[in-house]
């Protein structure tokens, strides 16, 4: 099964952590957002993937040609970020040429729980349904930064994009994952520009609905997005609590470091005596920790320093 993956955006609100590397490329306990996300769609069936990328992002580009292998992964480019349909639109002649009748599309920088992507694509195929959409119940103040779905029985009636709370047809939100037949694609041209300058992919959903698509939603209790700095923190804290025990450490740490899992430190991080690192910790090389410092549920990014004899806990340093 064929997974378009849409990676192109710069990530904006988590500046300035984005101003060397796109959001794709933050980690997550070692590995970019973007590389997770593709492990999670191969293991919902995935196995061969549609990147759409900005033409700049390099470093993206060559990362996952290293780890995914050129055999399985295409790339798309989108040169300007005019929303998710035309990001979309920028993999149509991949996908057509691919010859398949269904394919995932998501976001990179959401996480679902384990199984989710499966039953998405079950769900679609055992009711023979042109689209299925990931629907997660929102509160009022989320409503705004999502589409919202009208639902009649199991089947979605309509959509609207980020409505006020008192417009909602529902609380039930639309995060970025959808399992899709290629039907979907017909309408992509007829997308209009929103006002705020940007092809909603949604509205796409709109058209197909209006022309007797049968569309469909999959319930999913909770994700994980990754929009600012403490959205990053929570990524890196989820998976490291997956392994309570994990401690991950460099040849050569100092003899006085005290460590308190789950941590993971990198090879080219730097430890100062006496410092004390953990529990729910991610040091990415390139980090630096002063003697005596204390670091807890917090991420260090590549040149973060955390000075002799401070504290950071429930943050990141970048």
């Amino acid at each position: 099964m064929l997974a378009v993956v849409l990676a192109a955006g710069r990530g904006k609100r988590l500046h300035p952590l984005t101003d060397r590397r796109s959001k794709g490329m933050l980690p997550v306990v070692g590995k970019p957002m973007i590389e997770r996300v593709l492990d999670m769609a191969a293991q919902g069936g995935a196995d061969r993937f549609v990147v759409v990328v900005h033409p700049e992002d390099g470093a993206l580009m060559e990362h996952l040609g290293r780890c995914s292998g050129e055999d399985r992964l295409r790339w798309a480019y989108q040169a300007r970020r005019w929303g998710m349909a035309h990001a979309l639109e920028c993999a149509v002649p991949l996908i057509r040429e691919d010859g398949g009748a269904e394919f995932l599309l998501a976001s990179c920088d959401n996480l679902y729980p384990d199984g989710h992507v499966a039953a998405l694509v079950h769900g679609r195929r055992e009711a023979d349904l042109d689209a299925t959409l990931t629907l997660l119940r929102v509160r009022p103040e989320q409503i705004p930064t999502l589409a919202v779905v009208a639902l009649q029985g199991d089947r979605v009636t309509d959509l609207v994009e980020k409505p006020r709370p008192e417009e909602a047809p529902s609380d039930w939100g639309v995060p970025a994952l959808y399992a899709l037949s290629t039907r979907v694609l017909d309408y992509l041209p007829q997308v209009p520009v929103s006002v705020r300058g940007e092809r909603d992919f949604p509205d796409a959903l709109r058209l197909l609905i209006a022309a007797g698509g049968r569309v469909g939603g999959v319930p999913v209790p909770w994700r994980l997005t990754l929009t600012n700095p403490a959205d990053l923190l929570a990524l890196n804290r989820h998976i490291l609590r997956r392994d309570p025990t994990r401690v991950t450490v460099p040849v050569g740490l100092p003899a006085d470091v005290e460590v308190l899992p789950p941590v993971d430190i990198e090879a080219g991080v730097s430890l100062g005596s006496g410092c004390r690192i953990g529990p729910e910790v991610y040091l990415e090389a390139g980090a630096g920790i002063g003697a005596g410092a204390v670091v807890r549920r917090a991420v260090v990014l590549q040149d973060g320093r955390v000075p002799a004899g401070t504290v950071v806990a429930d943050g990141v340093v970048g």
